[in-house]
């Protein structure tokens, strides 16, 4: 019985350190190679020596057509879901990643870490059913 317990922590511990490793590493990978999408843009605005792309869905004209069409519930609910949208591509996507990656390996690390240590499950049972307290 003490083996057993021993074993699934040492199992769960590893199992986290090689996801918070391969989720890590992927991460960076996919923050090195890239690139941010610039498809569907409708021209560049310079500001302060820096260029930024004009998106369809940022010019006031869209946004009042939507309003207009839906209110103002369905101005934030397309904010909301470019937002989400977003979220899985590109460089956010390697943050992304590694926000889910630390969330589940602290996960299996909590989980082993409070595991019925073997002397509290396994000694009072075997003494009771010998009948000795």
């Amino acid at each position: 019985m003490k083996w057993k317990s021993a074993d699934l922590r040492i199992c769960i511990n590893l199992i986290s350190a090689i996801i918070m490793l391969v989720g890590l590493g992927t991460a960076i990978f996919i923050y090195q190679t890239a690139d941010d999408d610039s498809s569907g843009v409708l021209g560049y605005q310079i500001i302060g020596g820096t260029i930024y792309p004009i998106m369809p869905e940022n010019t006031k004209i869209y946004k009042h057509d939507l309003e207009v069409y839906g209110g103002k519930a369905a101005v934030l609910a397309d904010e909301f879901r470019r937002w989400f949208i977003g979220l899985w591509h590109g460089k956010s996507l390697a943050f992304t990643l590694t926000c889910i990656t630390i969330l589940v390996s602290f996960a299996g690390f909590f989980t082993a870490r409070h595991l019925p240590s073997p002397s509290e499950s396994g000694a009072g049972a075997e003494n009771n059913q010998d009948g000795t307290s």
